[in-house]
């Protein structure tokens, strides 16, 4: 994409911001500096506005940034007119039926990233913040948008890379996976992206019938046998019907999402 000519200070100022996009709560100007690959002083000149401004707070302890009060505005703002609060109602109803950590994304370039999360009340559970990026061919979340996503060839995929020993790598029998998703309606991921871990999804449809989002739960092995999974999946589908309902369709208004 073409650069818009004199806008080099707002990218960089952006780029900042995107910094805590990972779901850290805090970092150093070292930290931002070597992620944006800029030099100290120049990423302390791109704080120094964004404090000033609102985006951005210091620790006086640690001399360490967080996010500041005006991007708390802006993102609750933003969670309501996107209708993520009515999703998110729906997503916490699953994870108290489920007693499970649930969470909702939307494809982000070759990833899922995921935007909304409730966790387990079990301490034995699987972690995943908001901001952090899944593989797609590998998560349940990602199978359920790459299932039902117009005119999507595994090969644009590349190559496969296996994250356990039961990562699926041949595209042939990823098609394969694919279209059994398509035929039941919902995903699955048995340890395929973190050992130990199985996850059931599946997709949140747009007015054309392909995926914007995805709605997953996830659990240690020990507790998702696979009596659960067919019980689980036909809960997804009726959260994600639900969850397509509501002013979460705006994305679907606005094209599928995918980049």
């Amino acid at each position: 994409m073409t650069k818009i000519p004199g806008t080099q200070a707002i990218d960089r100022a952006l780029a900042v911001l995107k910094c805590f996009a990972n779901g850290k709560r805090s970092v150093r100007v070292s930290d931002i500096a070597r992620m944006l690959d800029i030099n100290p002083s120049t990423a302390h000149r791109m704080i120094r506005v964004l404090i000033e401004n609102g985006f951005l707070q210091q620790d006086a302890a640690t001399s360490e940034y967080y996010l500041g009060p005006t991007t708390l505005i802006l993102g609750q703002i933003a969670q309501r007119n996107l209708g993520l609060n009515e999703a998110l109602a729906v997503l916490e109803r699953v994870g108290r039926e489920t007693g499970e950590s649930a969470n909702i994304g939307i494809p982000d370039d070759a990833a899922a990233l995921v935007i909304l999360r409730v966790e387990s009340e079990h301490p034995l559970r699987f972690d995943q913040s908001p901001g952090t990026r899944v593989p797609l061919h590998c998560t349940a979340m990602g199978k359920s948008m790459l299932a039902f996503r117009r005119d999507f060839e595994i090969n644009a995929l590349g190559k496969l890379e296996a994250k356990t020993v039961k990562t699926i790598t041949d595209p042939g029998m990823l098609a394969e996976e694919l279209d059994e998703v398509r035929r039941r309606g919902f995903s699955t991921d048995d340890e395929e992206s973190i050992e130990g871990v199985r996850c059931v999804g599946a997709p949140i449809l747009g007015q054309s019938g392909y995926a914007v989002a995805a709605i997953a739960v996830q659990a240690p092995s020990v507790r998702m046998a696979e009596s659960r999974i067919a019980e689980l999946g036909a809960r997804l589908i009726e959260a994600a019907a639900e969850i397509s309902e509501t002013g979460f369709h705006w994305l679907a208004k606005n094209g599928e999402a995918w980049k």
